[in-house]
């Protein structure tokens, strides 16, 4: 499927970094950066213009190769790595901060992914999310078609429990961010810290 989506010229979820992202970089360390599911690039390539050792992990090949086209590009690198996030090594305490920007996943999986970016991040590291609540099919701009693959404050609460939350709501917002995220949209968003 997202072989498929990423195959046209233009970018599926656009050029530009994720606005929740780009309103929270003051907050995020800078460093060793790690990207899920991070598709075509755009918030890896952003992210490494703001001076951060980014890795890219994508299960879609085509995603990676216009991903490093765009750092190309934008004159930056980032490290790339083709992976199902089911068996990707997030590793131990080597990430500054993790990225996961509408990484959509059955909930089991996405509770192993979570358990192991706490593991993943170093101290003080942070992991900063936004995702699609329930509330998102009722709008029908994006994301899953199924709440269970979707997310909100509590179920974040339990999944990353140990770390410090610095900043987790619910809200809905406009979200132009290429031809599959557009329109109003149900979110929740997180910065949390090791």
């Amino acid at each position: 499927m997202w072989n498929q989506r990423y195959s046209s010229e233009s970018y599926a979820y656009g050029k530009r970094a994720n606005d929740f992202l780009v309103s929270m970089i003051d907050r995020l360390p800078t460093g060793k950066i790690l990207c899920l599911a991070e598709g075509e690039g755009r918030n890896a390539v952003w992210l490494a213009e703001q001076g951060n050792d980014v890795t890219a992990v994508d299960a879609s090949v085509v995603g990676l190769q216009k991903a490093n086209s765009l750092a190309n590009a934008r004159g930056v690198e980032i490290t790339t790595v083709h992976a199902d996030l089911a068996d990707y090594d997030i590793g131990k305490q080597q990430w500054d901060a993790i990225i996961s920007i509408f990484c959509h996943l059955p909930a089991g999986l996405r509770q192993d992914v979570h358990h192991r970016c706490i593991a993943g991040l170093r101290d003080d590291g942070m992991i900063l999310l936004e995702a699609y609540t329930p509330s998102q099919l009722e709008y029908k701009t994006g994301g899953p078609p199924v709440a269970e693959m979707m997310m909100d404050a509590d179920s974040l609460s339990s999944e990353l429990d140990g770390l410090e939350f610095l900043h987790l709501r619910e809200c809905v917002r406009d979200i132009h961010e290429g031809e599959f995220h557009n329109g109003t949209g149900a979110v929740v968003q997180l910065l949390a810290k090791r």
